[in-house]
């Protein structure tokens, strides 16, 4: 018996499926499959049954489960070596939405690289509901995402909010306050955390409906706002440069906006030290100290 046999068993516990494990253990379904068999013969019983097209751990199989995740746990600690975190090795997989990325990703991923230098990090941008759908899959390891995050699955932080606020070009900020029509009005999508606040905020406005625009990237967006494109809804941190040079500029007198908040979340059953120190480190950013 070795370790990748109960280190591929503690996978399956933690993702569900045989397939999840083998992606996250960089190997094949079949490679995990074959593990699992040599494990139960040399153990001499059964530690899956299978229910319909699933599995499911046998009473053996979940108290093996129950007593070698901390003694993996302990041995990963004791890897580590005198150098502490500075010597652990491997890949973390982190997503994070567009506003978590423009605000507090890359000098949180910077302090990350010089106190764990041999660790890889591989990162994806997209949306909050496919970060949450990768996060409970394994396919990510830690989420940075929008809005509150509850499944029983997951544990979460907070980690602050984000302001939003109108904006447009000099030139479409005169014409709106003087009161100039159907000028064009852009929105993050429907599929984002934040669209029904945008769009609620947009009904209580001045604003045509028929005016209205959506668009799944907010860089995009307010590209668009300054080249005079209509009046948008922007996160702070994204559009911070651009107001400071003047090239967007703040709508009065518009509905207020909510801020959004922010969670930093992992999997409950993850119990590897590397990921809890991630974790750890990342539930004490602050967005309002990013700015």
């Amino acid at each position: 018996m070795s370790l990748y046999h109960l280190e591929t068993l503690l996978w399956i516990d933690r993702l569900g499926t045989f397939s999840a494990a083998a992606e996250r253990l960089n190997t094949t379904q079949p490679a995990v499959s074959a593990r699992m068999r040599e494990l139960e013969q040399r153990l001499g019983t059964r530690l899956f049954r299978r229910d319909g097209r699933t599995m499911s751990l046998t009473a053996a199989g979940r108290k093996l489960v129950r007593d070698c995740d901390p003694l993996l746990r302990d041995m990963q600690i004791a890897l580590l070596g005198s150098g502490g975190f500075a010597e652990a090795s491997g890949v973390v997989r982190i997503g994070a939405g567009e506003i978590a990325a423009a605000s507090c990703l890359p000098a949180f991923v910077a302090d990350l690289k010089a106190d764990m230098p041999n660790v890889g990090l591989e990162i994806e941008i997209d949306l909050t509901a496919n970060l949450i759908q990768q996060l409970l899959t394994g396919r990510t390891d830690i989420a940075f995402a929008a809005g509150p995050i509850a499944h029983p699955a997951l544990k979460t932080q907070p980690i602050g909010e984000v302001a939003l606020m109108w904006l447009a070009s000099p030139e479409v900020a005169a014409a709106f306050t003087a009161g100039e029509a159907q000028l064009p009005v852009w929105s993050l999508a429907s599929h984002s955390p934040i669209h029904g606040r945008m769009r609620d905020a947009i009904e209580a406005s001045r604003i045509a409906q028929e005016s209205l625009n959506l668009c799944n990237n907010a860089r995009t967006m307010i590209d668009i706002a300054k080249a005079g494109g209509g009046v948008g809804i922007f996160p702070e941190p994204m559009a911070r440069a651009e107001v400071a040079a003047g090239a967007l500029v703040e709508l009065s007198d518009m509905p207020a906006l909510a801020s959004v908040a922010f969670h930093v979340a992992m999997r409950v059953s993850d119990s590897e030290p590397v990921l809890a120190r991630i974790f750890d480190r990342a539930s004490q950013l602050s967005l309002s100290a990013s700015r």
